[in-house]
């Protein structure tokens, strides 16, 4: 049977001597005397476990020893890194937990307790790697695709795609910009029985009104000026399959008529065209606009709402997905390391805990943007915060009534725009003011239109 290795790092020969009898019997062993020699060790030997004196130079205090624990959590956030101190009081210690230690254990050292604590490190370190090893295992069979998640309102998510793929129903699907909105309407065609017959997507939100009917419906040569042939429309293209239409809520409401017609009649005519053509395509929708309040205010029909929402799919923020966010950016760091060339083991304490912290306007696209920016960046072998550019905001209350209230228009103001993707009509639409007036307050707050601030950083 493989031992588990064991590097016992102290400058008191007597000690690593005696750690090493008492602990040779049950586990391989290394020994080292400095920083020097422990960091090299720890690069080339890889050790399951390390015992780290807090103490380790005495000329030079806890310092080396709180710097060792730094550089081998970055080498290797892993790593079960059990502190030894001599001192009295738990101070030093809990600093050192902080800084990502797995334990601590206070001289004189009494064996039997520290082979206790030892193994409860290690069968914690197993457990974890057994679960990095399912989350790989369960990231290759991709059984929702390419939706990573376990948080209870993307179980839910799951269930509705299990539930509505096997039938031809229309779907609108809700999410803010970059929750994963396509890939839920690709999960739902892929699961189906339309798999083999075309995924088409269409962005009505991106595509000027003049074109945007062609698009859909194809047209008829000669039926508009630079129309010099016929030409299939989306439709035509996706028949047999799925048209996946995203920011259903940008259609004019000529377009909303004639959408309302393909799904009742199940027919389109090209543009310039007179002949009906029958169709069999499913219609999966999607906004990240409350449809109910644009139907009362007279921008959406209320019939075309109803065919299209026969069932509702609601995909949750990525600030609302707990632990899901570390999830993904796993399946985010494995996937671009291996594009990029680069062996990266994790993400530090730091830099976990920094993404657990952050509001992540963007969702999860800014999420993998953050994480590829990350790969790129970084000179080392693990994602530290700094390389995710995560831009944090003070607590309201270490700030002044006026200065909180600018800080809440402030974010206010950046979160449209991310989320609207840097559209200043559609930010200014979902925040309530005019174009003129966003861009006053962008100016007040120093922020470009392209998403880079006066103030340093990206946004």
């Amino acid at each position: 049977m493989i031992k588990d290795l064991i590097l016992i790092v102290d400058d008191d020969e007597g000690i690593r001597e005696q750690l090493k009898w008492a602990l040779s019997e049950d586990y391989e062993v290394l020994l080292a005397a400095d920083s020097t020699e422990a960091k090299e060790k720890v690069s080339k030997k890889e050790p399951d476990l390390v015992l780290l004196d807090i103490g380790l130079s005495p000329s030079s205090g806890d310092e080396e020893g709180m710097e060792l624990l730094k550089d081998m959590m970055k080498f290797d956030p892993k790593l079960k890194v059990i502190m030894i101190t001599g001192k009295e009081g738990k101070e030093l210690a809990l600093k050192a937990i902080g800084l990502g230690a797995h334990d601590y254990f206070q001289k004189p050292i009494d064996f039997d307790e520290l082979k206790v604590i030892i193994r409860r490190a290690l069968y914690v370190q197993k457990l974890e790697r057994e679960n990095e090893a399912l989350f790989h295992r369960l990231e290759e069979e991709k059984r929702f695709e390419d939706l990573i998640g376990s948080c209870p309102q993307m179980l839910e998510v799951y269930e509705i795609i299990e539930r509505i793929s096997a039938t031809d129903a229309t779907a609108l699907i809700y999410g803010e910009s970059g929750t994963g909105k396509e890939l839920v309407a690709r999960a739902i065609h892929y699961r189906s029985p339309r798999r083999e017959k075309p995924f088409v997507t269409i962005n009505c939100g991106a595509i000027p009104e003049n074109l945007l009917e062609s698009e859909l419906f194809g047209h008829e040569k000669g039926s508009f000026t630079g129309a010099h042939a016929q030409r299939k429309g989306k439709f035509e293209i996706a028949n047999g399959g799925t048209v996946f239409l995203d920011e259903i809520g940008e259609l004019t409401p000529n377009l909303q008529v004639k959408l309302l017609r393909v799904l009742q009649e199940r027919e389109i005519e090209r543009v310039g065209g007179n002949v009906p053509i029958q169709l069999d395509v499913r219609v999966i929708a999607a906004s990240n606009k409350n449809l109910e309040q644009e139907m009362e205010k007279g921008n959406f029909r209320q019939d075309l709402y109803y065919r299209l929402g026969v069932i509702s799919v609601s995909l949750p923020p990525l600030r609302e997905r707990g632990d899901d966010i570390i999830l993904l950016a796993k399946s985010f760091l494995a996937h671009f390391s291996k594009d990029y060339g680069k062996k990266i083991r994790g993400f530090s304490p730091e830099a976990i805990r920094g993404m657990m912290e952050y509001r992540w306007p963007g969702n999860v696209r800014e999420l993998e943007n953050k994480v590829k920016r990350a790969i790129i960046m970084t000179d080392g072998n693990v994602i530290q915060a700094e390389d995710l550019d995560l831009k944090h905001k003070p607590r309201l209350g270490d700030l002044s009534l006026r200065e909180a209230k600018e800080k809440v228009e402030e974010d206010f103001i950046r979160e449209a725009l991310a989320a609207n993707r840097w559209n200043i009509s559609k930010a200014a639409a979902e925040l309530g003011i005019s174009r003129p007036s966003l861009y006053d307050l962008m100016a007040k707050y120093g922020i470009e239109k392209r998403g880079k601030s006066h103030k340093g950083g990206r946004i």
